[in-house]
């Protein structure tokens, strides 16, 4: 694919970033790893969107997208996180959303999709369990038909946004023998269906994004199930390939390295030299560097892959892999930077309610947290561990 920018793409960029500009209110900005932010924030930035039409530019034009090429993908992901834009819940558009325009029935579309493009429905993922992680296929929450309903019950675990949620997808059991993955359905669920309780998980980083949640008794209606009963598998994986894609986190990460060159920039070593300056910090600066420009690169391709309706394949575990290993890089980097200041913990700062001054910069605000959030990614969507063995089969025959 062509990677230089042509006078239309440039056209793009510059209405995109008009478009910022004009539309993204000042408080929904936002260089927060972890926390997605308060659902009516997100909601205003996700409506602006929705009225330009540029909400979903990953789901097909019958269904709400952009029909963005590649590059312009590419070049609006890159201006959204330059302006600290907040990246919207992924949990609709990026994950149920294109399993039930591409598995699900046409009710199904008609009463979802809408709900999903214009904000006014926010979803959670009930995958992982205790014990149930990585080897998603040993799940255990049982669903039982009873007449034209299923009964559920079991544990959810780490299911990020859960508190805010209308509805969840789940992976339930529906059958016990046989291989494992040949035994699960995939259910849409209500939030405020009776038998299901939420709870509080508060993660290392201080915060509260995620939660554990329990299903007791949870009658769930036959026609909420996606597609065929115990081909839930299926399903799973192909949104799991959409997960893995967005978790690289390329703009993101092109952010944070202008974050850490001006953390550098404010500290001074001992010999009152910025350390931005530090032929150390450069050397280490520019070895992650190379390692994300190989990513946006490798990016591109499976952008421009799956725009070719090829599929992400294996490459969608290439990108987690590299991706939150860039991520961990560098907030490391910013932690070895701001070094003391990275032990106090301001929780009122890090949600926006205090007016007192930082301890240290304003800049190393949320670092700590940061750092602390992001010891998950190459655990969360497919350690990558599992992301390994994926590649060495499909790719290395192994």
């Amino acid at each position: 694919m062509e990677l230089a920018m042509t006078q239309k793409e440039e056209a793009f960029r510059d209405e995109v970033r008009a478009f910022i500009d004009s539309n993204l209110p000042p408080e929904c900005k936002s260089d927060r790893i972890g926390g997605l932010g308060s659902r009516d924030l997100l909601t205003r930035w996700h409506k602006a969107l929705h009225k330009q039409g540029w909400v979903a530019p990953n789901w097909p034009t019958e269904f709400g997208g952009t029909g963005w090429s590649a590059m312009q993908k590419h070049i609006y992901n890159d201006e959204a996180a330059s302006a600290n834009a907040p990246r919207l819940p992924p949990f609709g558009l990026g994950m149920v959303g294109p399993v039930i325009y591409t598995y699900g029935n046409e009710e199904q579309k008609a009463q979802h999709l809408p709900g999903i493009l214009n904000g006014d429905v926010w979803w959670c993922q009930g995958y992982s369990e205790p014990g149930s992680g990585s080897d998603l296929a040993s799940l255990r929450t049982a669903a039982v038909q009873d007449g034209d309903d299923y009964i559920v019950n079991g544990h959810k675990i780490w299911t990020s946004s859960a508190h805010n949620a209308d509805w969840i997808f789940c992976l339930v059991r529906t059958k016990n023998d046989g291989k494992p993955q040949e035994g699960i359905s995939f259910l849409l669920i209500p939030m405020t269906t009776p038998g299901i309780e939420v709870r509080p998980i508060i993660s290392i980083d201080g915060l509260h994004h995620l939660n554990e949640v329990f299903f007791t008794d949870v009658r769930v209606p036959i026609k909420n199930r996606i597609g065929e009963e115990n081909k839930g598998w299926t399903y799973a994986k192909y949104l799991l390939v959409h997960e893995r894609t967005g978790i690289a986190g390329v703009p993101e990460s092109k952010k944070q390295v202008e974050r850490v060159v001006k953390l550098a920039a404010e500290r001074r070593d001992g010999d009152g030299r910025a350390l931005n300056e530090s032929e150390d910090f450069k050397r280490k600066l520019a070895e992650i560097e190379v390692k994300l420009t190989s990513l946006e690169y490798a990016n591109l391709r499976v952008l421009s892959d799956m725009e070719a309706g090829q599929g992400a394949g294996s490459g969608s575990s290439i990108l987690k892999v590299v991706g939150t290993e860039v991520q961990q890089a560098l907030t490391e980097m910013a932690m070895e930077v701001i070094a003391f200041y990275a032990a106090p913990f301001q929780k009122d700062l890090l949600e926006g309610q205090s007016n007192e001054a930082p301890i240290g910069t304003q800049s190393s605000v949320g670092v700590a947290a940061n750092y602390n959030f992001l010891r998950a990614a190459s655990i969360y969507g497919g350690s990558n561990e599992i992301q390994r063995n994926v590649v060495a089969k499909a790719v290395l025959g192994l």
